[in-house]
């Protein structure tokens, strides 16, 4: 039996190069470059992020959630937790480090299922950052149910032609592509209805109807896209999977970002704890550190014992995705973790709030950020409620209804059967 929590030394030296670089390097530049990094033509973040990445890949931790056979170091998901806990502090570090979603999770599905066109037009360019791209999925008539999605794909001849809306396509005005979900068998049954396609950015009939911003997020324009597909036309060879198969290729993507989401959240939550810190520590009123006065002292307690437990339950399923290597097998650990994320990050955010009084309402500190942010966790990929879902039809597997009139752990039952059982050894003991 092998269970331990430590970490080898040669990968935490990895670590903590990494806590050093990210703390040193990227966090001062989160402060000046726009959009994340996102925007490729962006002078400043020309001028700043290219020259660290280039230090990432020399260290050979660049898009370390790929295999080898798309140049990444192969690292499993427990390292990469471990890693992306650390990148989670920072907004710019995803892009320094070649994770940022949604082009992890876009270039899994063009490796695992582009044309060999498309591979060679998009996959190694996004995989090297020399291009970002869009996820194009939710529909403005609804989100977490996506069998309701009316945006629709028909054949004309050797091309696909794509008309509807879609909301909150994420980085649409920077994408050198988009991945779109559409509707191409209306009648089949609901999860082969959908099929999943590359639109390249500039296609005719590709209308950005405004750029969206995020409540709270300090954007210099709407980085999410509200856009219309006005009989977009492209090849058959940008069907990214079979027909029908559109469902399936979303999970190769949303299982992975999900656990990825959560891993950077743990460093977003640490990152409000260390500011509390600080804050109780510094912070003086009725003649003693706010640290020392009780009502301090649980909050900081709460929100430690969150983020621990939190972190546990991200690592323990980062574990049992390596060893089962499926994430079908993980569904109910990945909605849990998708599930609880929101709601730690929203405590420990809005304690760290409470204890900087009215500076930590406003626009000087980060947390009316970082609680904007639990919101938007808690629907992307997924509601929260329908993440609970998941975990709670999981769990009852594997379970049965009581065979008679009461529980199976009602108590007199229990007495009575045990009785019955016993009683004859019972009886000669107390003779």
């Amino acid at each position: 039996m092998s269970w331990n929590f430590e970490t080898d030394g040669e990968f935490q030296k990895e670590l903590n190069w990494i806590e050093d670089f990210v703390r040193d390097e990227i966090e001062p530049i989160d402060h000046i470059v726009a959009d994340y990094g996102f925007d490729l033509n962006d002078p400043v973040r020309k001028a700043l992020i290219p020259p660290l990445q280039e230090e990432v890949r020399k260290r050979k931790l660049w898009a370390c959630h790929l295999g080898p056979n798309l140049g990444g170091p192969g690292y499993g998901q427990v390292k990469l937790a471990l890693m992306n806990e650390i990148l989670g502090k920072s907004k710019c570090a995803p892009i320094v480090f070649g994770c940022q979603a949604p082009d992890s999770g876009n270039a899994e599905i063009l490796a695992h299922f582009g044309s060999p066109r498309l591979k060679e037009k998009y996959l190694q360019p996004l995989i090297n950052n020399e291009v970002v791209s869009c996820y194009s999925m939710t529909e403005p008539e609804g989100g977490s149910d996506p069998t309701g999605f009316n945006t629709t794909a028909t054949r004309d001849g050797d091309d696909w032609v794509i008309n509807g809306s879609k909301w909150f396509s994420s980085h649409a005005r920077f994408a050198a592509f988009n991945i779109v979900l559409a509707k191409t068998a209306p009648d089949a049954e609901p999860h082969k209805r959908m099929s999943m396609f590359v639109v390249p950015a500039g296609t005719p009939g590709l209308e950005n109807v405004r750029d969206v911003r995020v409540f709270g997020h300090h954007e210099h324009k709407g980085t999410h896209a509200y856009l219309r597909y006005n009989d977009v036309r492209i090849p058959s060879d940008h069907l990214l999977g079979g027909e029908g198969d559109g469902f399936a290729v979303a999970q190769t993507r949303l299982g992975g970002g999900r656990i990825h989401h959560a891993m950077r959240t743990v460093g977003l939550v640490r990152k409000a704890l260390d500011q509390m810190c600080e804050r109780a520590l510094s912070r003086h009123t009725q003649g003693e550190r706010l640290a020392d006065k009780q009502m301090v002292q649980e909050m900081l307690a709460d929100s430690w014992i969150q983020l621990e437990q939190f972190r546990l339950l991200v690592l323990q399923t980062a574990w049992k995705i390596d060893k089962f290597d499926d994430y079908r097998v993980v569904r109910r650990d990945i909605a849990a973790v998708k599930a609880a994320m929101p709601k730690v990050l929203s405590d420990v955010s809005g304690r760290a709030l409470q204890l900087h009084g009215s500076l930590g309402a406003s626009d000087e500190m980060p947390f009316g950020e970082m609680i904007m942010e639990s919101y938007r966790m808690g629907l992307a990929d997924g509601a929260t409620e329908i993440h609970k879902i998941t975990v709670a039809k999981q769990t009852l597997r594997g379970h049965e209804a009581a065979p008679g009139l009461f529980p199976s752990g009602h108590l007199p039952a229990l007495k009575a059967a045990a009785l019955e059982r016993f009683g004859p050894i019972i009886a000669e003991a107390t003779k």
